[in-house]
């Protein structure tokens, strides 16, 4: 018998058979909470940012594909539907307490929060509290690890562990100290808590998240520290003696000063990502640094570095990943001016400074309406594209034979 007679029809029953697969390709497959290594926080403090169905074609357009939001809107978590974003969501401060003591309350959040909207908007994520240890709220920090595991238990019971990372992100009021990087240890007030949290996610293998904001770092002491070294631009940079590496800019000398902390205390295999870091482009007269030029400089920076999928000095083989804060500027965040001039974009979509994206334009709504048409058809064509040029290739193989 000829291997040609043999193959007969196969090619094109393959091709029909992976057509048939595509619609629901998204429904099988399992995604990793964190793809690449860049991604951005969607905060929506604000009343005049585009809506979530807009915005989700921004993120494509920019080809983000990590997004974190601090709640769990429904507005949101529905535009998201279908669109192959990887989305973290967050349980508020609020929650804690109550979660904490009852199981049964994390479960109900799931299930109407997660449970619901699987698989079509993939949630890959969910945060429990954000910057409690530290903020000196005793009750909130007893409550953390009990709300963490209840969240666990029920995604446990949910057979939704294998897809959906649970952790808490942390503030830099955490370590006692971070200069020199190698010195940096957990804060004595916050060890009592942060000791079995750290246990707990050793158990999982889950990563240490740390909000780092070198703009923060800066406009507390412009003194000392070197724009530039907070920049990533060219400066002398820091030595550290005990490790004798040499650091050429903040990030990851903050970065790195967290692994000391977690090798300090014995987590040695731990994996420290970013939850949050940005640079203000404007804020009050007093905050040294909040301009626009640094917020691009540092942006369009940290941008390049992050898509180098390189290490540390300390760990030069494991790649940082990070999330930018923030994606538009909220004009009803509280605090000092900074806190509302974080935005990659302008409330309107559009760009607050050139780093490489391309904003929404509502001047030219019938072209963005345009574009999101074209981005819909492209996302839903080109696997289809790929496929068949697959096979094309199985049946010219046939023919050549």
């Amino acid at each position: 018998m000829s291997l040609n007679r043999w193959i007969g029809p196969f090619p094109f029953y393959f091709c029909c058979f992976c057509m048939l697969l595509l619609p629901f390709h998204q429904g099988i497959l399992t995604a990793h909470a964190f793809t690449g290594t860049y991604g951005v926080n969607y905060g929506r403090i604000a009343d005049n940012i585009p809506p979530p169905e807009s915005v989700v074609t921004l993120l494509k357009a920019a080809r983000v594909k990590n997004i974190k939001i601090f709640d769990a809107d429904h507005a949101v978590l529905q535009a998201f539907k279908g669109s192959g974003l990887n989305l973290v969501i967050g349980i508020g401060n609020e929650y804690l307490k109550d979660m904490s003591a009852n199981e049964e309350r994390a479960m109900d959040w799931i299930k109407e929060n997660v449970q619901s909207f699987l698989p079509d908007t993939s949630i890959r994520g969910i945060t429990v509290g954000n910057e409690v240890l530290g903020g000196g709220d005793q009750a909130l920090e007893e409550a953390l690890l009990g709300a963490i595991k209840n969240v666990y238990s029920s995604l446990s019971k949910l057979q939704l562990t294998d897809t959906i990372e649970v952790w808490t992100p942390h503030s830099e009021a955490v370590f006692a100290n971070s200069y020199p990087p190698s010195s940096c240890i957990f804060n004595e007030n916050v060890q009592v808590y942060m000791k079995p949290i750290l246990d707990f996610f050793a158990q999982l293998g889950s990563p240490f998240y740390v909000n780092a904001y070198p703009f923060l770092a800066y406009k507390s002491d412009p003194e000392h520290i070197d724009i530039n070294y907070a920049l990533f631009q060219s400066n002398s940079g820091i030595y550290d003696a005990k490790t004798d590496l040499h650091y050429d800019n903040m990030f990851d000398a903050m970065v790195d000063a967290a692994y000391a902390a977690l090798d300090n205390a014995g987590y040695h295999d731990m994996e420290v990502r970013v939850s949050e870091t940005g640079w203000a482009s404007s804020g009050d007269d007093n905050e040294a640094g909040a301009t626009a030029h640094n917020a691009r400089t540092y942006n369009y920076n940290l941008r390049k570095r992050l898509f180098k999928k390189k290490g540390t000095p300390l760990r030069p083989k494991a790649e940082v990943k990070a999330y930018i804060f923030a994606l538009f500027n909220e004009n009803l965040k509280p605090g000092p001016g900074s806190e509302r001039h974080y935005g990659l974009f302008k409330a309107d979509g559009s760009i607050s400074y050139d780093i490489g994206f391309t904003g929404l334009r509502p001047s030219s709504a019938s072209r963005s309406l345009a574009s999101l048409k074209v981005l819909n058809a492209r996302c839903w064509s080109e696997p289809y594209f790929i496929v068949a040029a697959a096979c094309n290739t199985v049946l010219l193989l046939a023919l050549l034979i």
